[in-house]
């Protein structure tokens, strides 16, 4: 392991989610999340529920970072469908015309990203979240983020995000600030 070395990025789309690729995300997944992992939204088995749910969604993309041969992070996301419910959570609503989801090419939702505590502090996630967005068809990107994690969602405002109000996506979720991002 050398967190400072090379990181090659591999693009991984559904048809391309094998069992090997889909047990690195869990694996990922579960160090990453080792402390909350007794939480049932957290779970691994919620997890792997909601990539099921995810994958099926129009567009859905993976990015895997590897140093060497081990999965150092990943981040993915898939276009928001028309009629989508991702905005059916937020505390406050928002301008019907903000969130109109035309399909497809509207907004892209980042649903994970993560990088494993070694490799975190290098860029490695910056790297890992452009090379997601690079050549994209969608106006914009949205994601969710702990507000008792202030400095990640910081990160993302350096990242050209901007917070727009809280949501709740289900009913035993934490409340997350929701951030938004034109893209090019």
């Amino acid at each position: 392991m050398n967190p400072h070395g090379t990181v090659t990025l591999r693009h991984y789309g559904p048809n391309e989610l094998d069992d090997g690729v889909r047990t690195t995300l869990a694996e990922v997944y579960a160090e990453v999340y080792a402390d909350r992992l007794s939480d049932p939204f957290f779970s691994v088995e919620r997890f792997q529920e909601r990539l099921d749910g995810h994958v099926s969604r129009p567009g859905w993309e993976v990015v895997v970072g590897y140093d060497g041969g081990e999965a150092i992070g990943y981040a993915y996301g898939s276009a928001l469908p028309e009629g989508s419910r991702w905005w059916a959570g937020m505390l406050s609503p928002l301008p019907k015309e903000d969130i109109d989801e035309t399909g497809g090419r509207r907004t892209l939702a980042l649903f994970e990203l993560m990088v494993r505590q070694p490799w975190r502090k290098t860029g490695n996630a910056h790297h890992i979240h452009e090379a997601l967005l690079a050549n994209r068809p969608e106006e914009r990107v949205t994601l969710l983020v702990e507000p008792s994690h202030p400095k990640v969602q910081a990160l993302y405002e350096q990242w050209g995000y901007k917070y727009i109000g809280d949501q709740q996506p289900f009913p035993d979720a934490p409340v997350y600030a929701t951030m938004l991002r034109p893209l090019p």
